[in-house]
């Protein structure tokens, strides 16, 4: 993968984490800059960015604190995913990700083509949101 392309998906991890970015924003960066998708892996702490070519990149997320509780919570996932999109003065990244680790989230993937976020547990059970029209 070509270093322009690293350091977009470098800088939009960085902005998820800093706030600096909202989803759509991200998204729509990755989107223009080939990326069709990505999953993060809260049980590794990475994130992983691909391209259409089968190419993919695997990025160290920032620290954070919290297991992925063996129970996978869908109910709270969602409420935690309405609570990013209201995205209000008490809603971070770092946040959500800690509270998604504690609803038994082990990760979600991204996809631009499907227009859908799959959170999923250590269960392999799954929580599906499509993205807003």
């Amino acid at each position: 993968m070509d270093a322009e392309r690293i350091s977009t998906a470098q800088a939009c991890l960085n902005a998820a984490h800093h706030g600096s970015l909202s989803f759509p924003e991200i998204v729509g960066k990755l989107i223009a800059a080939g990326f069709e998708g990505y999953t993060v892996d809260y049980r590794r702490n990475t994130q992983a960015y691909y391209l259409p070519d089968g190419d993919s990149v695997m990025l160290d997320m920032p620290p954070s604190v919290g297991l992925v509780a063996a129970a996978f919570d869908a109910t709270q996932v969602e409420r935690l995913v309405r609570w990013a999109q209201a995205n209000g003065p008490d809603y971070s990244y770092r946040s959500f990700c800690e509270r998604a680790r504690a609803a038994g989230c082990a990760g979600y993937l991204v996809s631009f083509l499907g227009r859908r976020v799959v959170y999923f547990g250590r269960t392999a059970e799954t929580h599906i949101e499509h993205f807003p029209k």
